[in-house]
């Protein structure tokens, strides 16, 4: 495929037939993905190919109380789990609510479920003293997540990024064997879509290029 038909086609798959990854294919995937950048070439990364049932379960089951406050607050007209509007969705109300299985359904029945994992040790944190949520350091495991499901959607395959999981990291460390110092940055499901979209809804380039200033008031 041309590089802009793929960047223009990748969507969030989360719906798949039942058609396998091949190891072959998987392992061709990632050979591409590889060359995405990361801060200082370090390279921190290692990803964990889950193939056993009952991991995938635990997997799912760990997502599932973030992905229910996430649907919670939604409902409530919120954007989910932001850091600068606190919520008025409680720890009580996630308790309460019934757990929407079908959010973490991809996890338990994608044909490939990948654990995105990233050294700490090895990533540079500029923003680390600033008074708000880490960016920086993504910029050195995101690259290869998306290059993963670009390399995907290349080979007639798709996924997406799911990161509920990660609110409760520590029973995910235990669970797979991570190091206390790696983090995980996606649990990424993929497969055949069941549907192949080809046409996604974005904004503008005018509603997001400006010049010289935040608000386009350039010179």
């Amino acid at each position: 495929m041309e590089l802009y038909d793929v960047m223009r086609t990748t969507f969030a798959c989360r719906e798949f037939t039942s058609d396998p990854v091949p190891d072959e294919i998987l392992h061709r995937i990632i050979d591409n993905a590889r060359f995405a950048p990361s801060g200082g070439n370090r390279q921190g990364w290692r990803i964990i190919s889950i193939t056993d049932t009952n991991t995938r379960e635990a997997l799912a089951d760990l997502s599932l109380p973030c992905a229910t406050r996430y649907l919670l607050e939604l409902q409530a007209g919120e954007s989910p789990l932001n850091t600068v509007v606190p919520s008025a969705i409680t720890d009580a109300d996630v308790a309460a609510a019934d757990q929407p299985g079908w959010l973490v359904a991809h996890i338990r029945n994608a044909p490939t479920l990948l654990v995105v994992t990233v050294d700490l040790a090895l990533v540079a944190s500029m923003d680390k003293d600033l008074p708000r949520v880490g960016l920086i350091s993504g910029g050195s495991i995101y690259p290869l997540a998306w290059n993963i499901l670009l390399a995907a959607r290349n080979e007639g395959y798709g996924g997406t990024m799911t990161t509920w999981g990660v609110a409760r990291e520590p029973e995910l460390q235990a669970l797979l064997g991570i190091p206390d110092t790696w983090a995980v940055a996606t649990i990424m499901p993929l497969g055949k879509p069941v549907k192949q979209l080809t046409k996604l809804r974005r904004k503008p380039v005018e509603e997001i290029l400006v010049q010289d200033r935040w608000d386009g008031a350039g010179h």
